[in-house]
C-alpha cells in the first residue's frame, strides 16, 4: 500500500444526484459541473462525466509526475502533450476501468520517451493509485 506519510492537501467535493444529471463542487468553487452519462451509455450527454474528470486528473498528475522523471533523466518535456482515454465497460456484476496514456514530446525520440514513461509511471500518485487494480497502457509516439 503507498500511505503517504504526511497529508499536504487534501482535495475536497461534494457530488450529488450520481453521473445522470447530477453535480459535483470542489469545496472552493474552483469546480462546478453537471454530471451526465455518455450517450454511448445510454444517458443524455450534456455534461462531463467521472470517466472525463479521472482522465483529466490523471493526465495532470503524470505530467507533473512526468517532469521529475524527466529531471532525473536530464531530459526537457516543457512542451510534451499527453492524450488520456479512460474506457469504462462491463466487468463481473458492475464495471471496471481501463487507461491508456499517449505521451510526445519534441525532440525526443520513442524509445528514450518509453523509457520515461515507465519511470514516471512508477511516481505518478494516480498510477500509484490504480496500480494492480486498472490496467494502464504507456505509447510513446513521435512529436
Amino acid at each position: 500500500m503507498n500511505t503517504p506519510e504526511k497529508i499536504v492537501y487534501t482535495a475536497r467535493a461534494t457530488t450529488t444526484g450520481g453521473r445522470r444529471g447530477g453535480r459535483a463542487v470542489s469545496d472552493d468553487g474552483a469546480l462546478d459541473v453537471v454530471l451526465q452519462a455518455p450517450k454511448e451509455t445510454g444517458g443524455p450527454g450534456g455534461g462531463t462525466n467521472p470517466e472525463q474528470l479521472f482522465a483529466a486528473g490523471y493526465g495532470a498528475c503524470f505530467q507533473s509526475a512526468m517532469a521529475l522523471a524527466a529531471k532525473e533523466q536530464g531530459v526537457d518535456v516543457s512542451g510534451s502533450t499527453l492524450h488520456v482515454e479512460v474506457g469504462l465497460g462491463p466487468e463481473g456484476e458492475s464495471y471496471a476501468l481501463a487507461v491508456s496514456i499517449r505521451a510526445s514530446v519534441p525532440g525526443l525520440g520513442t524509445e528514450p520517451l518509453q523509457r520515461l514513461l515507465e519511470r514516471t509511471h512508477e511516481l505518478c500518485p494516480y498510477s500509484k493509485a490504480t496500480r494492480g487494480n486498472v490496467p494502464v497502457t504507456l505509447v510513446a509516439e513521435q512529436a
